[in-house]
C-alpha cells in the first residue's frame, strides 16, 4: 500500500540545498543519530546534488542528496525528516523529487537503506541487492589473530598511487568516483593506505571524520590478508571511535573484526531502481565508504 500524504500538513517549498542549509541539515542528521558531520555535508553538496523541504518559518524539515558517479549511475543518501515532520509523505516526496531528478539525465539509482526507511523504498520502486552491517569499536585494544603475509608491504598512500588504486577500484564499485576517494584521502590522512605485493596495489583503505566517531573504508582487497593487513594497521593509527560497514559476503573478514572488539550497529541493504543488480563487484569491497557514498 502506498503511503498518502496528509493534505492538512503545514506547508512546506521544495528547493536545492546550498551552503545556507548547512546548519538545518546537521540539524536533520544529528536528530537521526547519524555520523555526518559540516565536512560530509559540505563534501556531499560539493560532488553532487541536494534537494530539501522547507516551512514558511525557514527551518528545514527534509532532505535528500544525489551523488553521480561519471555516467554510469547516482547515489541517493541522505533521506531524512526532522521528527515533528515525519509521517507526512516528505521522505517519498523527497524520493520521488530525486527520482526525476536523475531520470532526466539518464542515470540510474543505488541507494544503502537501513531498516526504518526499507519500506518507504521499495514502495518507491526500489529492490534489494547485497546486504552489509556496521560495526563500532568504542575503545582500541591490540590486534590480534593476524600475522603480516610474507611479500605483503603496507604504506601510506602516495600521490602517484592513483592510477592503481582507480584501476582497483572501478570494477569493484562499478564506476570511476576518483573526486570522492580523493576527498577521503585528504580528510583522514593517517588512514590513507595501500597494500602492495610485488611492487603492485593489491589493497587500499580510506578513512574519514565524523560526528560520533571516524569511519573507516572504502576498503578495497583482492585477498582477506590485504585486507586484514589494512585494517590491522589503520587500528594503529586511527584512535576509536570508529566505524566500519562490513559487506556480509565476506564472513571471515567479519569474524576478524569481532576478534578486534567490534560490535554490530545496524544492518543496511543495497537497493536499486531502474536495473537488475548492484553495479560493481562486492567481492573485493571488504568496507564500504559508507551508506551515504556507497
Amino acid at each position: 500500500m502506498r503511503v498518502m500524504e496528509n493534505t492538512d500538513t503545514p506547508a512546506v517549498h521544495e528547493h536545492a540545498l546550498g551552503e545556507q542549509h548547512l546548519a538545518g541539515a546537521m540539524a536533520l542528521s544529528g536528530a537521526a543519530n547519524w555520523n555526518q558531520n559540516e565536512a560530509d555535508w559540505r563534501m556531499m553538496l560539493r560532488l553532487g546534488q541536494g534537494f530539501g523541504l522547507s516551512t514558511a518559518a525557514g527551518s528545514l524539515a527534509a532532505s535528500i542528496v544525489v551523488l553521480p558517479y561519471a555516467n554510469a549511475f547516482a547515489w541517493m543518501s541522505m533521506v531524512l525528516v526532522a521528527p515533528e515532520h515525519r509521517r507526512l509523505g516528505y521522505a517519498s516526496r523527497m524520493l520521488r523529487r530525486a527520482l526525476a531528478y536523475l531520470q532526466s539525465r539518464g542515470l540510474t539509482a543505488v541507494l544503502d537503506a537501513t531498516p526504518a526507511g526499507h519500506e518507504v523504498y521499495v514502495q518507491e520502486g526500489l529492490r534489494d541487492t547485497w546486504s552489509f552491517q556496521r560495526y563500532s569499536l568504542a575503545t582500541a585494544r591490540p590486534v590480534s589473530g593476524w600475522q603480516d603475509v610474507s611479500g605483503l608491504k603496507l604504506r601510506k598512500l602516495a600521490d602517484g598511487d592513483w592510477p592503481q588504486i582507480l584501476g582497483l577500484d572501478l570494477p569493484a564499485f562499478g564506476a570511476n568516483r576518483e573526486p570522492l576517494l580523493r576527498a577521503l584521502a585528504a580528510r583522514l590522512p593517517e588512514a590513507a593506505l595501500v597494500a602492495e605485493r610485488g611492487n603492485k596495489i593489491c589493497g587500499y583503505l580510506l578513512g574519514r571524520d565524523g560526528r560520533e566517531a571516524r569511519q573507516l573504508g572504502p576498503l578495497v582487497a583482492r585477498d582477506l590478508p590485504a585486507a586484514q593487513a589494512l585494517l590491522a594497521r589503520a587500528l594503529g593509527r586511527v584512535p576509536a571511535p570508529l566505524y566500519i560497514d562490513v559487506v556480509d559476503l565476506h564472513t571471515g573478514f567479519r569474524d576478524w573484526a569481532l576478534l578486534q572488539g567490534f560490535s554490530v550497529q545496524r544492518p543496511f541493504t543495497r537497493m536499486v531502481h531502474g536495473i537488475e543488480r548492484a553495479p560493481g563487484n562486492n567481492e573485493t569491497v571488504m568496507l564500504v565508504a559508507g551508506p551515504e557514498l556507497g
